[in-house]
């Protein structure tokens, strides 16, 4: 019962919402340039229902690349018009264009040089008249069954506010960088702001093949990245973890009174080489050693398991 009645309101808001866009003419170009040459900021002004709409479109405006502040336009005549100044675009945002505390800040707003422009569902209300420009927000009704609570209005109002802060994005070329730089806390922030280059460290652990297990297990320790490349001077030629040590043990491997090079050459011919994943990198020349000896470990892996078969048919024959 109350999904289909939640159809029948999304069923409807739409179709008011297909009518404002259909009303939508040049008069939206000409709103889109004042707001573009803005010289000052953009200041979003309402009160109730529609001031929360309106702090809400400040918001996305600010986070955009537009810079936006919102007034409430009934504490703008108690000393909060001192946040304005003349270079700035005042945008009063009223559905009936006659509410009290909306009109009562116009002369102030004019009197300090701002550019006005209304946001309302009347373009012949005092509010669409004494602006310097209207747009519509009009709709036939409202959701609400009583016709009252702002319900259509407000989501009319909100699209509207969309379409200006999308359209001024794209003149100003907004990118996901610049986004960044506004909103780097959160989830979007690390998604946004997260390079390689903030968690990787340059300080890699290093061993040669003829450094002692001790050297090995210190270089390990020192460095706390549980692993260490094998340097045959200066060719990297093998890699040496925890866990590999761990197995080797287990496996029965000496490797206490051996050289690394033994140690990652014992690791690789009795251990099975774990396959690691294929990603793609942007990589420097100092990470192209590591790359490389992920390949010859792959290969080694497969040489591996080849013997292996081979070794496991010659059995069965015999």
């Amino acid at each position: 019962m109350y999904a289909e009645r939640a159809k029948q309101i999304f069923a409807q808001e739409i179709q008011e919402l297909e009518k404002l866009q259909n009303s939508i003419d040049a008069n939206f170009d000409h709103v889109v340039e004042v707001l573009y040459h803005c010289q000052g900021k953009v200041v979003m002004m309402g009160i109730g229902k529609t001031g929360i709409i309106a702090h809400k479109m400040a918001a996305s405006f600010a986070s955009t690349g537009t810079p936006a502040i919102f007034v409430n336009a009934a504490e703008a005549v108690h000393g909060d018009l001192g946040m304005i100044n003349g270079n700035d675009v005042a945008v009063l945002v009223s559905n009936s264009g006659s509410t009290n505390e909306i009109l009562s800040i116009i002369d102030p707003l004019h009197r300090l040089g701002c550019t006005i422009i209304a946001m309302t569902g009347n373009l012949d209300s005092p509010l669409a008249q004494r602006a310097d420009y209207a747009l519509s927000i009009h709709v036939d009704e409202e959701a609400c069954p009583l016709g009252i609570a702002p319900t259509t209005s407000t989501t009319a109002t909100l699209l509207m506010g969309d379409a200006l802060m999308v359209c001024l994005m794209e003149m100003r070329q907004f990118k996901a960088e610049d986004f960044a730089l506004y909103h780097p806390g959160g989830a979007l922030g690390r998604q946004l702001m997260g390079r390689v280059s903030k968690c990787m460290t340059t300080n890699v652990p290093r061993v040669q093949t003829h450094s002692i297990f001790k050297d090995v297990v210190s270089e390990m320790t020192d460095k706390h990245l549980g692993m260490t490349m094998v340097y045959d001077r200066t060719t990297c030629v093998g890699i040496i973890t925890d866990g590999d040590l761990r197995r080797m043990l287990e496996k029965g491997v000496d490797g206490l009174n051996n050289a690394a090079g033994f140690i990652q050459s014992s690791i690789a011919k009795k251990l099975r080489i774990r396959k690691f994943p294929k990603f793609t990198f942007v990589v420097d020349s100092g990470m192209k050693d590591g790359f490389r000896m992920i390949q010859k470990l792959n290969a080694l892996e497969e040489e591996s398991k080849s013997l292996e078969t081979s070794s496991e048919a010659g059995t069965e024959e015999e």
